[in-house]
C-alpha cells in the first residue's frame, strides 16, 4: 500500500483526489492540505511514500516546498502536478528534486498511474514531457565544466531565490529590494552564467553549486 500526501489549493480537486485515492486498496491517503506552509511537519508526521504536489499555491510554492522536503527527506518521492507544460517550469521542478511531473487531468487514473510509477521506479514523466526534458538536457553543453563565476553576494541571493521557483515580486519581497533591482540582478546573472533563461540559470546554479 502506497502512503500518499496531497498538497493542492483547489479544494474541489483536492477533495476528489482524496476521495478517489482513499477508496483504493492500493493507496493509503495520509493527508491532504490546501497549501504547503506546514509541509515539513506533514512529511514528518505522515511519512508518505509519495507526495502529490501542486506547483502553484499561495504562501509557499510547490517548487519551494519540494526543495525543502528533499533537503530533509530525500527518500520521499515527489510528483509535481500543474496546469502548465512549459519548459521552464518542467526544468525548475526537476532541478528542485521532483521525481515526476504531470499535467492536471480530470481523469483520476492519470494520477493513479503516475503515483504508482513514481513509487515503483522513482520517476514518472509523460512521453511528451519526457521528450521535452531529454531535448532540454541535450541542448546543454555536454562538455561544460565548473569555472569561477564572480557573482556578488546579492546576485547569489537572487539566484538562490530563483532555484526555489520564486517570481520577481517574491524575490523583491524576500530580498527587500525593488522589482527593477531584481530585474537588473537577473540580467547580470544571465550575462555572467552565459544563459538566456531562468531555467538555464537554475541548472548551472545547481550543477556548479553556486548557491
Amino acid at each position: 500500500m502506497i502512503r500518499v500526501v496531497i498538497f493542492e489549493d483547489n479544494k474541489n480537486l483536492r477533495d476528489s483526489l482524496a476521495m478517489y485515492l482513499g477508496s483504493s486498496e492500493d493507496f493509503m491517503l495520509a493527508g491532504a492540505f490546501g497549501d504547503a506552509r506546514n509541509a515539513l511537519w506533514a512529511i514528518k508526521k505522515h511519512k508518505p511514500d509519495v507526495v502529490l504536489m501542486d506547483i502553484q499555491m499561495p504562501h509557499v510554492s510547490g517548487l519551494e516546498a519540494t526543495l525543502d522536503i528533499k533537503k530533509l527527506y530525500p527518500e520521499t518521492k515527489i510528483l509535481i502536478q500543474t496546469i502548465y507544460e512549459d519548459d521552464e517550469r518542467i526544468f525548475q521542478a526537476i532541478c528542485a528534486g521532483a521525481n515526476g511531473y504531470i499535467v492536471k487531468s480530470p481523469d483520476p487514473e492519470v494520477y493513479v498511474q503516475a503515483i504508482k510509477d513514481v513509487f515503483a521506479s522513482g520517476s514518472s514523466l509523460s512521453p511528451n514531457i519526457a521528450a521535452r526534458v531529454l531535448a532540454m538536457f541535450q541542448s546543454q553543453n555536454a562538455t561544460a565544466h565548473q569555472t569561477f563565476v564572480a557573482l556578488t553576494n546579492r546576485e547569489k541571493e537572487v539566484l538562490g531565490c530563483m532555484t526555489k521557483g520564486m517570481s520577481y515580486k517574491m524575490i523583491a519581497d524576500a530580498c527587500d529590494i525593488s522589482f527593477n533591482t531584481v530585474h537588473t540582478h537577473v540580467k547580470n546573472i544571465y550575462e555572467k552564467l552565459h544563459v538566456n533563461s531562468a531555467s538555464e540559470a537554475v541548472v548551472k546554479a545547481l550543477e556548479w553549486k553556486l548557491v
